[in-house]
């Protein structure tokens, strides 16, 4: 009896022992498992983090590059010409496109701010893109001279180039000089130390009263802004001239409050009678306008042009001739969107009395003092509140018959140089 009792006790010590190592392994793959299950949280925590961290970076990217952010318009401080030539920090030499920066900052800056050669390889996709870009912050880290930027729309050569050579002397680094001709247009007729030399941007060809017309004027814009230093844009033909001296217009341009895109609602069968009735909603009828395609706007009006999708695809779609766009198209999207900034009215004189499709030409014998004075301040308008008789700076259609007399009376009234 004793000892069937004593292996009684010795089998229960030993299933107490088993039973505890078996609670040990137990606890001891809890344990494991927790820190398994620990790890495997962690990481995924840490991966989602970095994910998340990622999206956000990118989105904050495409905010910054955002293209079609809206820019106020930039006010320059300009009184005189002369005076800003002697504050400038950075200025560009026209003839290579070379940037002489004295201001303290990095290379990144000066490589940000060097303009692209006029003729460069960027497709159109590239160049709105690029064109669109605008800092949020309007304030400029360096001293900066702005510039007026003459964009010239021809079928060829600019006739009266040697007219606007005598005009631009001695006012380099005010300027900058674009020209949109046909693409045939062979570009040796200017000599390398014509103004006009290596200004000539990637063109498309150009049909009269088509949308082509638009196309072109936007791809001039664009190219027009690469350059962050031009803060008036001004749309020339070849057969154009000015009225003024540079100083003159230079000022009359940058101390403006407004911009310039004539527009007016004109009832009959050259005004409301183009417009078309698929253009709406978003255009109706109350809101077309008519104006000159010659305009002088700044330099926020010319980034909206560009980034425009909306109305300009309207315009390629339902406004084909008799309905011409360019006539129509910076009208009534001026007159809908920024007409509180806008004075509409043209500073190009043209001549439409005689009617038709065409306005006037003038030839050699049209050419007299009289006549220019009479350009220059035969009319009266309102400039910044205040009544004017300086109401064009600029005039057509001038043909290369007229040059002759231009440059012998033009240098003298207008006072060149």
């Amino acid at each position: 009896m004793t000892m069937m009792k004593n292996n009684k006790d010795e089998q229960g010590i030993i299933t107490s022992s088993y039973q505890k190592l078996f609670n040990a392994q137990i606890c001891l793959l809890n344990f494991f498992g927790h820190i398994l299950v620990f790890g495997c949280g962690l990481l995924i925590g840490i991966t989602l983090t970095l994910f998340l961290n990622k999206i956000s970076f990118q989105f904050q990217i495409q905010q910054f590059q955002n293209p079609f952010f809206p820019t106020p318009p930039i006010t320059p401080n300009i009184s005189n010409p002369s005076n800003i030539q002697n504050q400038t920090k950075i200025f560009i030499k026209e003839e290579n496109f070379v940037i002489t920066n004295n201001i303290s900052s990095s290379n990144v800056l000066e490589d940000f701010l060097k303009i692209p050669s006029a003729m460069h390889d960027m497709n159109e996709k590239e160049l709105f893109w690029r064109a669109s870009l605008a800092p949020m912050i309007h304030k400029i880290p360096f001293k900066q001279t702005s510039k007026v930027a003459f964009m010239f729309l021809t079928k060829g050569p600019v006739l009266l180039a040697p007219l606007w050579e005598k005009f631009f002397k001695g006012n380099e680094g005010l300027f900058s000089i674009y020209i949109h001709p046909n693409p045939s247009f062979n570009e040796t007729i200017y000599d390398q130390s014509s103004v006009f030399h290596g200004r000539r941007i990637p063109s498309k060809k150009v049909h009269w009263g088509e949308n082509s017309m638009i196309e072109a004027e936007r791809r001039l814009l664009a190219n027009a802004l690469l350059d962050f230093s031009n803060t008036r844009f001004v749309l020339l033909s070849e057969s154009c001239i000015p009225l003024f001296n540079f100083s003159t217009i230079y000022n009359y341009l940058m101390n403006s409050k407004k911009t310039y895109v004539e527009a007016y609602d004109l009832a009959s069968s050259v005004g409301r009678g183009r417009y078309s009735k698929k253009m709406m909603p978003l255009i109706n009828i109350s809101q077309w306008r008519k104006g000159s395609q010659w305009f002088q706007i700044d330099r926020y009006l010319a980034l909206q042009v560009i980034s425009d999708k909306s109305y300009f695809s309207i315009y390629k779609k339902h406004c084909n001739p008799p309905c011409y766009s360019d006539e129509h198209y910076l009208p009534t999207l001026v007159s809908i969107k920024f007409w509180k900034r806008n004075s509409n009215r043209t500073l190009t004189w043209v001549d439409w009395s005689k009617g038709g499709p065409h306005p006037a030409k003038f030839v050699r014998p049209h050419v007299t003092i009289d006549f220019l004075e009479k350009l220059r301040f035969g009319s009266t308008c309102e400039y910044n509140g205040k009544t004017t008789n300086v109401c064009y700076l600029f005039a057509r259609k001038f043909t290369r018959h007229a040059l002759g007399r231009l440059l012998r009376f033009a240098p003298k009234l207008m006072q060149f140089n």
